[in-house]
């Protein structure tokens, strides 16, 4: 697997995506260096944070890895750089095509300019966008999931488990996806038990996608609520929530995380007996199976939805504080199946 590295100047950034590739660590190597996988190429295009994030963008990245493993395919990832433009993606997508990789995919909302210009030029070139539906073609492929769902099982569980009738939810950057998270999660504490109070707050603006990287902004936020008598706080915020984490776990309240299971990623180690469960969203599945898609010539295209009836959202239950609250998981296991049969619907804005 090959890893392009984030550039902060534009003007050099075609010159970096040709010759700013360094070694992936813990990736397969044989997988890339192997004869089976001659012309067997697929790229992933990071959000906001990058690899590293421990938490959407390493759900993609586990993804490609696994495509490696068992496809056998070579895999490339390229970062971000930070205050970017679409017309940065735009050049990085081109440049990541033109190198004959199938499919490309933009890890993000944020991908989806770019890839509403770039996806014409390449017919034979499978693009896949994570958490958009909004850019359409037949070589498209939007993956999306229902994180209202999951986030409302989360509500749930932060309803029963909560000492101070108080909880919290931080929001990356304020935009309609992660409302959704938000939505879902109030449902969820109201449903369960309308007295709680939720404290909401979101950490920036759109332009300003500072929220999704800057673990500063997550770890005052949370301090916040904290202060406010928060004792579970749900953050939605990319790499940003790894420092709501850090000040959840340093007061002893209970996190609640996201996208990937953050109780058992290694950056978060030294927190995790604070990390009840985590909202997961199966990126790394979704990933895996567009590169799949693409190997067996039947390349998915259009809406490929994940939400629990397929268990494509869902809740963590890695913690074994979690899974000896028989009377938490009994009331989430309810909610959920209520979902699944319709008996519930799920707000995706507040």
């Amino acid at each position: 697997m090959r890893r392009i590295t984030s550039i902060a100047a534009a003007g050099v950034m075609s010159a970096a995506l040709a010759l700013g590739v360094t070694a992936c660590g813990d990736s397969s190597s044989s997988s890339s260096s192997s004869s089976d996988s001659k012309g067997k190429k697929t790229a992933l295009a990071y959000d906001i944070g990058g690899r590293g994030d421990q938490s959407f963008n390493d759900a993609a990245y586990a993804g490609l890895a696994k495509a490696e493993k068992d496809l056998g395919v070579k895999g490339t990832e390229a970062e971000p750089s930070d205050g970017e433009s679409d017309a940065d993606k735009v050049q990085r997508l081109t440049s990541l095509a033109r190198a004959g990789n199938n499919p490309v995919i933009g890890v993000g909302f944020a991908y989806a300019p770019a890839i509403k210009k770039v996806a014409p030029k390449f017919p034979k070139i499978t693009f896949g966008i994570i958490d958009d539906a909004s850019v359409t073609g037949k070589n498209i492929a939007n993956i999306v999931f229902n994180e209202e769902q999951g986030s409302y099982l989360a509500g749930v569980a932060a309803a029963k488990v909560t000492k101070t009738n108080t909880v919290g939810f931080i929001g990356g950057v304020e935009t309609p996806l992660i409302k959704k998270f938000e939505a879902g999660f109030t449902q969820g504490v109201k449903d369960t038990k309308s007295s709680v109070k939720v404290i909401s707050q979101y950490l920036t603006q759109p332009p300003n996608f500072d929220g999704f990287s800057k673990p500063d902004l997550g770890k005052a936020a949370a301090q916040g609520q904290l202060d406010k008598k928060a004792d579970v706080i749900y953050s939605a915020a990319g790499l940003a929530g790894s420092g709501a984490i850090e000040a959840v776990s340093k007061a002893g309240k209970w996190n609640i995380g996201v996208d990937s299971d953050q109780y058992s990623q290694k950056g978060l180690a030294a927190y995790k007996e604070s990390i009840l469960t985590s909202v997961t969203k199966d990126v790394e599945d979704s990933v895996f199976n567009l590169i799949k898609s693409v190997q067996d010539g039947k390349p998915q295209s259009g809406e490929v939805r994940y939400g629990l009836d397929k268990d494509g959202v869902g809740l963590a239950m890695s913690n074994p504080a979690f899974t000896k609250m028989t009377d938490v998981i009994k009331a989430v296991d309810k909610a959920k199946q209520e979902i699944i049969d319709g008996k519930i619907t799920v707000k995706t804005a507040p």
